[in-house]
């Protein structure tokens, strides 16, 4: 399975902020006192809190990026979709030391975590790239789904600006908010990424 991209849900008022600084992890936040706004939900934060990476740091210490942000976190933060865009990063950052990637939501207690490129195997790139994680007839297997659509790339500390090449919007208006705020890479419109 080539990775083309990877995915960062990302609210445009902190653009300004990532260009300069990179996706921070979210302790590295707190720590340069960086206020961003945030489309994290609380009680999600809560479990990826308490979370350690098996080997490794909590999982706070890491940015953590999506395989495809189509998927639940997107989902959820639809009211906004005229405030977020989805950054795209340049996959050569999954060759940093330290670089961890899940099969699966991070925070889940059935995650798995993994080496890149060994891990790759562990992954269902077909249900992390499904346009939908419903199943009407199963509800196990569409809970499993939806966490699976989240599996994540979980990068020490930083993700630098230059990984960054990209973005995609919902609609013509959020691309021209985004040009505003400084973005320097290309924008695409790509409604259907979009909920």
């Amino acid at each position: 399975m080539k990775i083309k991209e990877l995915h960062n849900i990302m609210p445009i008022a902190n653009i300004p902020s990532i260009m300069k600084y990179g996706i921070l992890s979210y302790r590295l936040r707190k720590k340069r006192g960086i206020i961003n706004h945030s489309i994290a939900m609380e009680l999600i934060q809560k479990r990826r809190e308490k979370k350690i990476v098996p080997g490794g740091q909590p999982l706070h210490y890491y940015a953590n990026l999506y395989f495809h942000a189509h998927n639940a976190m997107l989902s959820a933060v639809r009211a906004h979709n005229n405030e977020i865009c989805v950054l795209r990063i340049s996959p050569n950052l999954l060759n940093l030391p330290g670089v961890v990637i899940t099969d699966q939501n991070a925070s889940s207690d059935y995650a798995g975590f993994y080496s890149y490129p060994d891990g790759l195997i562990w992954l269902n790139f077909d249900m992390i790239n499904a346009m939908s994680w419903k199943h009407p007839e199963n509800q196990i297997l569409e809970w499993q789904h939806k966490s699976i659509k989240c599996a994540e790339v979980l990068v020490p500390n930083c993700v630098e600006p230059k990984y960054i090449f990209g973005a995609y919007v919902c609609n013509k208006i959020v691309s021209q908010k985004l040009q505003q705020k400084g973005f320097s890479g290309n924008i695409n419109i790509k409604s259907s990424l979009f909920f």
